[in-house]
């Protein structure tokens, strides 16, 4: 994708003078968009959705609610113009933890009204990684990051204090491609189930087959199970459900969700097989105390192309973004949809605004929806042909209202929700 001409922007957002006004009903005249509890960081690109491009610059501003379907938000001369920090990053509390473009360090980042702060960072000591090609998981206040090497040899993992950014250890996973393919699978994606305190790796092999000209993938990924404590892996097999890929796996579930935990902590996984000639997202399960996906269980039987996000939002529901591959498979496409998941039922619905389903959206590579677990409601962003806006879930009821809408010329890609 072509570098964004951000210079333009910036210079004709120093000409105009329309201004942000917070959402916040409670601030008592305030016009500091950042309360001191909770908010929501609001980021979009110019011209093109942004996707995983690097050379894109994203521009990020923190709002306090969203709200007030009256409400317009204009970026121009608001919010944080960003280069060398990128979308993709782990979050926890009211920081972002991720590697910069420039590279060499971890950083420890928080939005502060206009100016993206640097909280903290730490330079790499002994492995090496790059930006956005990482994955990782929370083991309370210790952050594992875990990435091939270079060669895609090895697996390399790095635990980070979260609270000092101090590596606590690092060190090389006992993991080999399997006969056959000579690389590991740059990212993966990493997970902490909490009630046997063990890591989840899904993974998979690449090498040149015979006859092909590029690497191809293993048939089928790999899981393999990890303490924590040691980081020794205790189990490696390739996974008995006969799935493909898992979605996410470049970039480790940093820009988007593809797994999460229930109230009985089976954990749920975002992956897709070839059908025909489509890829075709489902949504799989490992039961609690299980190491292997349940077989025959899929909670989105009716997916049209590949899951781009899936979220809990408690209660056996769960939030999916999905793609219709007829429609188009290109960030640019508007061929996306939003779906609430019965778990249960194992059944997908369209979601809908007064009695319709809510219009195709744009951008494979967005993460524009989070749950507020408080409130609960899920705030889930649209950017169709015709708007670049808010809709609210109310999960109980299953009511569905308007919130903000984003201002003309700028393309809606993430919601990041931040609470101390």
């Amino acid at each position: 994708m072509k570098k964004l001409s951000f210079l333009h922007s910036a210079m004709a957002a120093l000409m105009l003078t329309a201004a942000f006004t917070s959402c916040s009903k409670d601030d008592d005249g305030d016009s500091n968009p950042l309360p001191s509890t909770a908010h929501y960081d609001l980021t979009v690109t110019v011209g093109l959705h942004g996707g995983m491009s690097k050379d894109k610059t994203h521009i990020t501003l923190g709002v306090s609610s969203l709200d007030d379907a009256t409400q317009t938000i204009n970026f121009e001369g608001n919010g944080a113009e960003i280069t060398d920090y990128t979308m993709e990053a782990a979050y926890d509390g009211k920081y972002m933890y991720q590697i910069p473009n420039s590279g060499g360090r971890f950083s420890k980042l928080q939005l502060v009204g206009k100016e993206m702060k640097v909280i903290q960072e730490q330079p790499f000591v002994k492995n090496t990684y790059t930006a956005r090609k990482f994955t990782h998981a929370w083991v309370g206040r210790t952050l594992i990051i875990m990435a091939a090497d270079g060669e895609n040899k090895n697996i390399l993992w790095t635990k980070l204090n979260a609270d000092d950014m101090t590596i606590v250890d690092e060190g090389t996973l006992a993991l080999q491609p399997t006969e056959g393919y000579d690389k590991l699978t740059t990212t993966g994606i990493l997970t902490y189930r909490k009630s046997d305190k063990k890591l989840f790796y899904f993974y998979y092999g690449k090498g040149i087959v015979a006859g092909d000209s590029k690497d191809t993938n293993e048939p089928y990924f790999h899981i393999a199970v990890i303490s924590p404590e040691t980081m020794a892996v205790e189990q490696d097999f390739v996974n008995t459900a006969k799935a493909s890929q898992m979605q996410g796996s470049a970039y480790g579930e940093l820009l988007q969700d593809f797994v999460f935990f229930d109230e009985q902590d089976n954990l749920y996984l975002s992956i897709f097989n070839k059908v025909g000639k489509k890829n075709i997202g489902q949504v799989v399960r490992i039961k609690k105390g299980e190491f292997d996906f349940e077989q025959g269980y899929n909670a989105f039987p009716d997916a049209l192309g590949k899951i781009c996000t899936i979220q809990y939002l408690g209660g056996n529901k769960a939030l999916a973004y999905s793609g219709d591959a007829s429609a188009g498979t290109g960030i640019q496409d508007v061929a996306y949809y939003y779906s609430i998941l019965d778990l249960n039922a194992k059944t997908a619905t369209r979601l809908q605004y007064n009695g319709n389903d809510i219009a195709y959206s744009a951008g494979s590579f967005s993460q524009r929806s989070v749950y507020n677990a408080k409130e609960n409601k899920a705030y889930i962003g649209v950017s169709t042909k015709t708007e670049e806006c808010i809709y609210i879930y109310d999960v109980a009821s299953g009511n569905v209202t308007k919130g903000i809408t984003i201002a003309p010329g700028y393309y809606f890609d993430q919601i990041r929700f931040f609470e101390e």
